[in-house]
């Protein structure tokens, strides 16, 4: 699959599926710290992996990174191909569907 076609399986989220999104978020722990090296390839592959597995990450830009939290909030989300749901503070929550997740682990959007 290129880019292209890759970039077109995210689908747009609606306001009310951003709500939902972030209601799920809430109690989760990151699970993709940016450090000072800033988003390398490992950090890329890390974050696809966990989004792979949970769908819906949280990821946190840490004090002394090399990249500030506007540029991670813009690269992050288009490397790994996600949709920022939220941005607050130095937190970001990315969602990315999986279909090949089994369908009772799958985030299911409401319409």
């Amino acid at each position: 699959m290129t880019k292209k076609e890759e970039q077109s399986t995210v689908p747009q989220l609606s306001s009310k599926q951003v709500k939902y999104l972030r209601g799920l978020g809430h109690s989760l722990s990151a699970l993709v710290l940016i450090g000072k090296e800033g988003i390398t390839d490992k950090l890329i592959k890390s974050a696809n992996v966990e989004l792979l597995n949970h769908e819906l990450i949280k990821a946190k830009v840490g004090t002394n990174s090399s990249v500030n939290k506007n540029e991670a909030a813009q690269i992050l989300p288009q490397a790994t191909n996600s949709i920022l749901v939220q941005f607050i503070g130095k937190t970001l929550l990315l969602y990315k569907p999986n279909p090949k997740r089994p369908k009772e682990k799958r985030i299911i959007l409401p319409k």
